[in-house]
């Protein structure tokens, strides 16, 4: 992968009860990756979600648009210590997409167009936790942000909702992804300030 974008440093923190610990309100949007930006086009996008049996189910971008979608709004916590409330998405519920698919798995492998990963306990991704989200604050989601679609996993940090997916491995062991096997918490709960393993 190529190089890292900055992070931010020397901000305020706000008061607000909202705030993760270490965390600052940020009012933009910051763009931050590990590499350069993939432009997919909707025509070739398709997510498949695939089983610790290799069973694969797969959406194109029709298929996800023909799906009911859902409008949550959140606060986001990135693990570079901008955090930004209310932010409006518009997406398909994970529970919706795995609810025909069978599996024993306890993980989830998160893999992005441009090669990024990211792990998940699959619990945390069910029962209305998280979106493959298409849609950010009434406009589609641009490319920087992850578009055309990227899980959104609000409840931990930011980077656990991996920019540009194109597939969800279901596994039953825990394999660590890209910034977990270079030293980031494997979970990533941004209320117990797991930014880095031993946190």
């Amino acid at each position: 992968m190529g190089t890292f974008s900055p992070g931010f440093r020397g901000r305020p923190r706000s008061s607000s009860g909202r705030l993760p610990p270490g965390q600052y309100e940020a009012y933009d949007f910051p763009v931050l990756s590990a590499g350069p930006t993939p432009w997919v086009s909707r025509d070739t996008w398709q997510v498949t979600v695939t089983s610790e049996t290799g069973a694969e189910h797969t959406w194109s971008w029709t298929d996800l648009m023909g799906l009911p979608s859902e409008r949550p709004t959140v606060d986001l916590h990135c693990v570079t210590k901008w955090s930004k409330f209310d932010t409006h998405w518009q997406g398909v519920s994970l529970d919706l997409l795995l609810a025909d698919v069978e599996t024993a798995a306890e993980f989830a492998l998160v893999h992005s167009y441009g090669g990024y990963t990211t792990n998940l306990p699959l619990e945390d991704i069910l029962d209305g936790k998280a979106w493959i989200a298409y849609g950010y604050d009434g406009d589609d989601l641009y490319p920087e942000h992850g578009g055309p679609a990227r899980p959104l996993v609000p409840h931990l940090y930011l980077w656990k909702s991996a920019k540009w997916v194109r597939g969800i491995q279901l596994r039953l062991d825990d394999e660590p992804g890209f910034w977990e096997s270079a030293g980031y918490h494997e979970y990533g709960d941004s209320w117990r300030d797991q930014r880095y393993q031993g946190d």
